[in-house]
């Protein structure tokens, strides 16, 4: 099963228009494709997909009896399965760890070929550790400065949390980790590359189980609600960035329109590929897809 979550350092970037779409052009494959709504608190992938009558969903598994299986839903779409979330959680941030955990073993037990996690915005721990459940998450971003920055940050954060989990609290190398997060100065003006050497110098053990970790981790990015061609360079900038800065290859997945059918769609109940598959955005969705 291919575990593909799907984040955003901000919101409003159509994270979740991507994730939607996405899995139904898998499932349009023949692939046996489950799509989760993570952005609990503020959930409307529903919306997206033009599933209404749910009335259980995340929330209700973690709150009431019941099996995981009892919040499974057949879409309407052949081969796509759906897991709502639930917007009477007061956001992902109010998970507990433990809670958390659960999820995340549900998830890994699923029969499917794909997994499609739709994350909430930000860089919350717990959304950190679910984007990491795979080591081929999706960035999606817009092309302002302010999308494409907390994209980048997002990646940066997503890089500390795998440092951290490699590093156990009382060694060395955990104790570095500790001093520098209590140093914030320090910490926003030091890179990974930097950091990882102090890291091998002192704790060779744990650094080498963290590099092991970063050679796997090639996150790939989309780049969404383009409007001029030249906005594409700024997927290119963030590769650069995350190559010089961050140590992890970034692969560019592909850019998608601004298209106002998305709008149309959404007030018609139908994600944008069935709406209109041949439109521009629709069709960008296909391509990266097929890749």
């Amino acid at each position: 099963m291919q575990v593909i979550p799907v984040a955003g350092g901000k919101g409003g970037v159509g994270k979740s228009l991507i994730a939607a779409n996405l899995a139904i052009a898998l499932a349009q494959t023949g692939a046996k494709t489950y799509l989760v709504d993570m952005d609990l608190g503020a959930s409307n992938l529903h919306l997206i997909l033009g599933e209404y009558g749910a009335r259980k969903g995340i929330g209700t598994f973690l709150t009431k009896p019941g099996k995981f299986e009892d919040i499974v839903l057949q879409s309407q779409y052949e081969n796509l399965f759906f897991i709502p979330g639930d917007s009477e959680i007061p956001g992902f941030a109010a998970l507990k760890v433990g809670q958390r955990n659960l999820l995340a073993k549900e998830f890994v037990k699923l029969k499917a070929d794909y997994l499609i996690i739709d994350l909430g915005a930000g860089a919350h721990m717990g959304v950190l550790d679910f984007f990491l459940l795979s080591a081929r998450g999706l960035v999606v971003t817009a092309p302002t400065v302010t999308a494409t920055l907390d994209a980048y940050v997002f990646l940066k954060n997503a890089v500390f949390r795998m440092m951290t989990n490699a590093f156990p609290a009382k060694s060395k190398g955990g104790i570095y980790l500790e001093e520098l997060r209590n140093d914030s100065s320090s910490m926003q003006m030091m890179y990974i590359p930097k950091i990882t050497e102090k890291l091998k110098d002192i704790d060779p053990e744990h650094a080498d189980k963290f590099l092991n970790m970063l050679e796997k981790f090639k996150p790939r990015l989309i780049m969404n609600m383009v409007q001029d061609p030249k906005d594409v360079d700024k997927a290119l900038k963030i590769r650069r960035s995350c190559r010089q800065y961050l140590d992890i290859d970034l692969e560019h997945l592909g850019v998608i329109y601004k298209d106002s059918i998305q709008d149309v769609a959404l007030s018609s109940k139908l994600p944008v590929i069935i709406y209109k598959p041949k439109a521009i955005v629709s069709q960008g969705i296909y391509r990266i897809a097929e890749k």
